[in-house]
């Protein structure tokens, strides 16, 4: 078995690396820097550029990852930055589609990212995968994210789209909350009462191996675990994990004034999202529980 991956080197695409690497598979990593690649994985790890030779690869044992994309985080969204986030995602797509339409030949399957922001703000109301593309600049972006690639399907490519929620691990949103903790000063944002939807990053490297191996699975699947929470119900239980207590919320004027566009899309909205489909497909959660998963995280 082999995985050609696109954004091998970011936050999942590292874990997933390692995923796959345990379990037997060879890996070729798609980067603009392809010496780095063996640096940061060692033996096993091939790195390859973007526009050559790794189209030689494909057929009916490499399976396509495309994980690749722009951090959304990082401060205020200027149009600078919102272009980057969504041509860095919608090109990518649109590179493998090309690569694989030139080439003649088709991969067992591509493994398409997106993330929950699909369905824009959903209020208290549980969603899974069967809701509706909703309004918001995230959801414009992953719609067009996912459509780079939706080519390959009329192709006979089994394609199956990764809608992640926030994945914690030893890094990205996670670490940025704790800080605020750690000097007594943890609240949720806004209201409180917006969802979160969280998985652990061995349950998103773990659910992406599944969708992987598994030809029966196709089409979206909500990558988080089966137990959202409200921000309240999160801040409320990293703060107990951390043994810190839970201050008042921080008010949305606060958080529009430091991060503008971005706090509405991502600090003061989001969604129930169930993995309903990943469940009936069979995968198994190993942190299906948020006070379990911070627990393994933190300490």
């Amino acid at each position: 078995m082999r995985a050609i991956i696109a954004g091998g080197t970011g936050f999942i695409g590292q874990q997933l690396v390692r995923e796959l690497k345990e379990h037997g598979w060879e890996i070729v990593v798609l980067s603009r820097n392809p010496g780095k690649v063996a640096d940061a994985f060692g033996a096993g790890v091939i790195g390859m550029p973007w526009n050559n030779g790794w189209s030689s690869l494909l057929g009916p044992e490499t399976t396509v990852v495309n994980l690749a994309g722009e951090n959304i985080a990082g401060g205020r969204w200027s149009a600078a930055k919102k272009r980057r986030i969504l041509d860095s995602r919608v090109r990518a797509g649109q590179q493998i589609l090309r690569t694989i339409r030139q080439s003649g030949k088709t991969p067992y399957a591509l493994i398409q990212a997106s993330a929950v922001g699909y369905y824009g703000p959903c209020g208290s109301s549980p969603i899974d995968e069967y809701a509706n593309n909703g309004t918001g600049f995230l959801a414009e972006v992953t719609r067009a994210w996912e459509a780079s690639t939706a080519e390959l399907e009329s192709m006979g490519v089994r394609r199956c789209i990764l809608r992640t929620g926030m994945v914690l691990g030893h890094g990205g949103a996670l670490k940025k909350m704790l800080l605020p903790f750690k000097l007594y000063m943890g609240g949720s944002p806004g209201t409180g009462f917006q969802g979160m939807s969280w998985i652990h990053m061995a349950d998103q490297v773990g659910a992406i191996r599944f969708l992987m191996e598994n030809p029966e699975t196709s089409g979206p699947y909500n990558l988080t675990a089966p137990g959202p929470v409200s921000a309240e119900k999160f801040a409320h239980t990293l703060g107990t994990i951390l043994e810190r207590p839970y201050k008042a919320p921080v008010p949305p004027f606060a958080l529009r004034l430091l991060f503008g566009e971005m706090a509405d899309e991502i600090l003061l909205s989001g969604q129930f999202a169930l993995p309903e489909r990943l469940i009936k497909a069979g995968y198994v959660f190993r942190f299906p529980e948020l006070a379990d998963a911070l627990l393994d995280i933190l300490k």
